[in-house]
């Protein structure tokens, strides 16, 4: 009998037809085997890790949604809140592309804040993901700027406000404050020039920035595995096939559960779209279905929902200087935790009692500045807001102390499972 020859013997068969043709060109099964059957994730993911992807579909429904609406909308003083109109009275479908975009930015950030609890939750942000955390941060940051300039391009009255808020408050940094706010606006007011400007960088520049930080984040989360519930590094237990015996194959279990997550997110999306789009003023303020007027000032200006937590550090202080400066360190602080935590545990559920009241208070803290920031600025809401802003920088500051001198549970060598 002829000996089968050795390349053909138990070798798989050979890709055919058009999928043949095209993994000579493109390394798709590649791409497949090694990203997405081939990454082993823990198989103790709940309900908080849905939050990294669902945030993934909203950025790519705010990218198509916002491509519709440029196609009709036109920055300028004179005319960009009469397009928007247009856009909801005469465009087919115009107000569902609308609602779909400023309901999807108020989501972003409701997605983004729940998956950032979850890190703080889990030590996702230590050794080895520091970088992820970092990754992570400057993809928040340029989430603010791009969110800020979208807001203000409706040139509603309350988005005229706003801006000029804000953008004044790069006139407290000494020295070249007023000439960068002069050349942030583009003129020497809140104007046809600046429309321009915010529309260039919301549409083009800012969302490839957040486009390619999110491939580094993705990058790095593929590098250093995703962390789990009991903050245990899956790749040092292996079995004898190499692959981690507490990890599953992202897809298709994962993939699976995404979808489930991603079919309730859009049912509660849709709920909200279709009834309460503007949310009782929380997503699209009252004001801002006016035509922007320099000669009429809302009774109180406060920015979108998202930045009133930041807003309300920012009034606590009388010096607007001095305000500024502590609602820059409010943001900057977050980068440094992962040096912060000096727990020799990752997860919350391990860590002692001191670490779970105050990652309690600092939740509770974060909702009520948020609420403060809605305010008006006098009385007891200034009160208030001076309590929480502290209580928000003692979370941080004292973490080094209280996540090393509490008492701590052992961890297990396995990840376990909560039903």
């Amino acid at each position: 009998m002829a000996a089968v020859p050795e390349s053909s013997a138990g070798a798989a068969p050979e890709a055919r037809g058009f999928r043949a043709w095209l993994n000579k060109r493109m390394p798709v099964d590649a791409f497949v085997a090694e990203q997405l059957t081939g990454y082993y994730a823990p198989k103790n993911f709940n309900i908080w890790y849905f939050f990294g992807s669902l945030a993934l579909l909203v950025f790519v429904m705010q990218i198509l949604t916002g491509i519709f609406l440029t196609m009709h909308y036109k920055p300028g003083e004179m005319i960009a809140f009469d397009s928007v109109e247009y856009i909801m009275r005469e465009v087919e479908w115009g107000w569902l592309i609308r609602y779909l975009h400023s309901t999807g930015a108020s989501f972003f950030f409701i997605v983004v804040y729940l998956h950032m609890f979850r890190a703080l939750m889990y030590g996702s942000y230590r050794a080895p993901r520091e970088l992820l955390w970092l990754l992570g941060m400057a993809l928040y940051l340029a989430l603010m700027a791009e969110a800020f300039m979208g807001y203000v391009l409706p040139w509603g009255n309350m988005s005229y406000w706003g801006a000029q808020v804000i953008v004044n408050l790069f006139g407290t940094i000494p020295v070249i404050g007023p000439g960068l706010v002069e050349w942030i606006r583009g003129d020497y007011g809140i104007a046809d020039a600046t429309l321009n400007r915010f529309f260039a960088l919301h549409v083009i520049a800012v969302p490839f920035a957040i486009a390619l930080l999110v491939v580094l984040h993705l990058v790095a989360l593929r590098q250093t595995g995703s962390n789990n519930p009991d903050g245990i590094e899956i790749k040092k237990n292996l079995g004898a096939d190499g692959k981690p015996v507490d990890g599953i194959p992202f897809h298709p279990y994962y993939t699976v559960k995404d979808i489930l997550g991603v079919g309730v997110f859009l049912m509660i999306f849709c709920a909200v779209v279709f009834f309460v789009p503007t949310f009782g003023g929380l997503f699209l303020e009252k004001p801002n279905f006016e035509p922007a007027n320099p000669l009429s000032t809302p009774e109180h200006i406060a920015p979108v929902w998202y930045f009133t937590a930041f807003y309300a550090m920012l009034r606590a202080v009388p010096d607007q200087q001095m305000g500024a400066l502590i609602m820059l360190l409010s943001i900057v602080v977050l980068f440094f935790l992962p040096w912060l935590d000096r727990s020799p545990v990752k997860s919350i559920r391990y860590k002692g009692m001191l670490s779970k009241i105050a990652l309690t208070l600092f939740v509770i803290t974060f909702i009520a500045l948020s609420y403060l920031g809605l305010q008006p600025a006098d009385g007891v809401y200034v009160l208030l807001a001076r309590i929480f802003t502290v209580l928000y920088f003692a979370f941080f500051l004292l973490m080094p102390w209280y996540t090393r001198a509490e008492k701590t549970k052992p961890v297990p060598q396995r990840v376990t499972y909560h039903a």
